[in-house]
């Protein structure tokens, strides 16, 4: 045990910063008092730490907890770029065991804190609106694969650059994402062409909407179609942000300004 805590010791050395993803108290208390600042990144700031970055999505890979960490800690100012940070997750005890030390420039700025920090929506409607897609990517419709468009945020721009399918079954409602019976309501709508609209608060504004933005200067991964096209489109023209499931490879994907920021796999979630 004195070996492997002086190797802890020997990769902590000097570093600008540690980060400790979802510690316990006691875990928190073995930092806190170190010389290295200590930004603490989870769901919930249970340990009180001065420097905290809210996890709002339980991200099932750690280089996606690293990545919005860093970034949340390059926008409020906890670390700058090109700063050596050490990342601790599960240390001492925990299920998932990893400390590695980074710089904060290996990772390229890739938007994922942006697209829930600084959104038009609220943070906890785009927690939502994802939580709707990757559940609908489990389960799928009646045991088969579906696939979904939700464009969350700057509502009215978004109707005024697409046409109903259908009749909006929400038109009169006000009812919002995150209520279990309306996310009942969203998985059964899906099955249906056209994407639902969403504003900043979370109301469903839309269901069945054409979006009619070109799709000129989009670029998405190959193998991606109309959807995916869409909801790239739609973002670069407004200030939503789309989050589209994948008929054929289940994927649950992010856009914002027209780029594709985060991918999330539904089954390891």
């Amino acid at each position: 045990m004195n070996e492997l805590r002086d190797l802890f010791e020997a990769v902590v050395a000097d570093a600008d910063a540690v980060f400790l993803f979802s510690p316990s108290a006691s875990e928190f208390e073995q930092f806190e008092e170190a010389d290295d600042p200590v930004v603490v990144v989870g769901p919930e700031n249970n340990v009180e730490a001065e420097s905290f970055v809210e996890l709002p999505l339980d991200f099932t890979d750690l280089e996606g907890r690293v990545r919005f960490g860093i970034e949340g800690a390059l926008e409020q100012g906890y670390t700058e770029e090109g700063d050596e940070v050490v990342c601790v997750s599960g240390f001492m005890g925990g299920t998932t065991n990893s400390v590695s030390r980074i710089e904060t420039s290996d990772f390229s700025p890739s938007g994922v804190y942006d697209l829930f920090v600084n959104s038009r929506a609220e943070p906890g409607v785009v927690r939502d609106v994802f939580e709707v897609a990757i559940e609908l990517g489990k389960k799928g419709q009646k045991g088969k694969p579906v696939g979904a468009l939700f464009v969350v945020g700057d509502a009215g721009k978004v109707m005024n650059k697409s046409r109903p399918l259908s009749y909006n079954p929400f038109e009169k409602s006000h009812v919002h994402v995150g209520d279990p019976i309306v996310n009942v309501m969203l998985k059964e709508f899906s099955r249906l062409d056209g994407a639902f609209v969403i504003s900043d608060a979370g109301k469903i504004v839309s269901a069945y909407r054409y979006l009619e933005p070109s799709a000129e200067g989009v670029d998405i991964p190959k193998g991606l179609g109309a959807r995916h096209m869409a909801g790239g489109a739609i973002t670069r023209d407004t200030n939503a942000t789309a989050i589209v499931l994948s008929e054929s490879d289940g994927l649950v994907r992010a856009f914002k300004g027209g780029e594709l920021v985060l991918e999330i796999d539904p089954e390891e979630y």
